[in-house]
């Protein structure tokens, strides 16, 4: 049941049911697949899905901003986030509504009656992992379902709207939606840029958007491909940074934050001002040894989960980057976009 009083944060993705499994380079080369990369399945992916389940694959309910919403959750106190997606009317969809739910997240999904809930298979070699995601029911998004009453009065309670950049593959009106909504009543909007593959082959739908952003969420190499779309002419990861920070702006209001993950190198963050002035920071990660990391497929929503979990609770930048961090050092110790349970107090480091 929605809470009366809405939910602060609201996160706008594709659900997806995380079929992970570890694997050796050979079943990458078959399905021709990179260790580390991210991509839409075509045809010939299809086989790939029955194979992992076939290495002991383990089911987790993903989609990168519905990691990120559990992850908010975690460290938020209860019905504080609200998680929006279109799902198939079927076992898998039933499966991430409930898991959803037992992570204290509320759901708003389209039930779509034709397509299948979507799936990623994760296929882990040592520390690095190939997300092949066939969208399927998260394709079928439509912006009739966001504005029905019951849903756009929960848009209208929320303070914080995040939306992963996976979706920009799916429905830009209802991202666009949002960041109108947040950009007329001053409510930040941040969205991640997801993978390489949006700068690159999605150019225009994120264009589109980015003008809206408040925070902007990247790592290194969907920075990189940012630049190298946008012909900027440079990889130094502190100069895309600040000129991420810098693109125009439609909410005047606030200045805009870029922030860029690096693994375990610094996270990179621009500030700007709305004299258009940029500030840098640099934030070293929390040290983790070899040995504890089990899979880093999802540390990205976490960072982002954890940071958000910060704005909602009125935290500083450094604080919430610091709990990012936190976050998603427990999230590579589990299998998957996952986080420790029993709960984990946070810590300031």
């Amino acid at each position: 049941m929605a809470s009366p009083q809405g939910y602060p944060l609201l996160c706008l993705e594709n659900p997806l049911l995380d079929i992970q499994a570890h694997a050796d380079a050979a079943l990458l080369e078959k399905y021709g697949l990179k260790a580390n990369d991210a991509i839409l399945a075509e045809e010939k992916h299809m086989g790939l899905y029955d194979e992992l389940m076939k290495l002991d694959a383990k089911l987790i309910p993903g989609g990168a901003a519905q990691n990120t919403a559990r992850g908010a959750q975690y460290l938020l106190p209860d019905n504080s986030t609200l998680y929006i997606g279109c799902v198939g009317k079927d076992k898998h969809g039933e499966i991430l509504k409930k898991t959803c739910e037992e992570a204290g997240v509320h759901t708003e999904y389209r039930v779509d009656e034709t397509q299948p809930t979507g799936k990623c298979g994760a296929v882990i070699t040592g520390h690095n992992r190939s997300l092949c995601t066939h969208l399927a029911a998260a394709n079928e998004y439509k912006l009739e379902h966001l504005k029905q009453p019951e849903i756009w009065s929960l848009v209208e309670k929320a303070q914080f709207y995040f939306v992963g950049g996976f979706h920009l593959t799916v429905c830009v009106p209802a991202i666009l939606a949002l960041a109108e909504e947040a950009a007329a009543k001053n409510k930040p909007f941040m969205l991640s840029l997801s993978a390489p593959f949006i700068p690159q082959f999605f150019k225009e739908q994120l264009d589109s958007v980015l003008p809206f952003t408040d925070y902007t969420v990247c790592n290194e190499t969907e920075a990189r491909a940012y630049s190298e779309s946008h012909q900027w002419g440079t990889e130094d990861v502190v100069e895309i940074a600040k000129k991420l920070a810098l693109l125009p702006k439609k909410n005047t209001q606030r200045g805009r934050i870029s922030i860029v993950t690096q693994g375990t190198d610094p996270t990179v963050i621009a500030v700007a001002s709305t004299s258009g002035d940029v500030e840098i920071k640099t934030f070293p990660v929390h040290e983790l040894s070899k040995d504890a990391i089990n899979d880093t497929n999802g540390a990205g929503d976490a960072f982002a989960g954890g940071f958000l979990a910060g704005l909602v609770a009125s935290k500083s930048l450094e604080d919430s980057v610091d709990m990012g961090q936190w976050l998603a050092a427990k999230s590579i110790q589990e299998l998957g976009p996952s986080y420790p349970y029993p709960k984990q107090a946070y810590s300031r480091s």
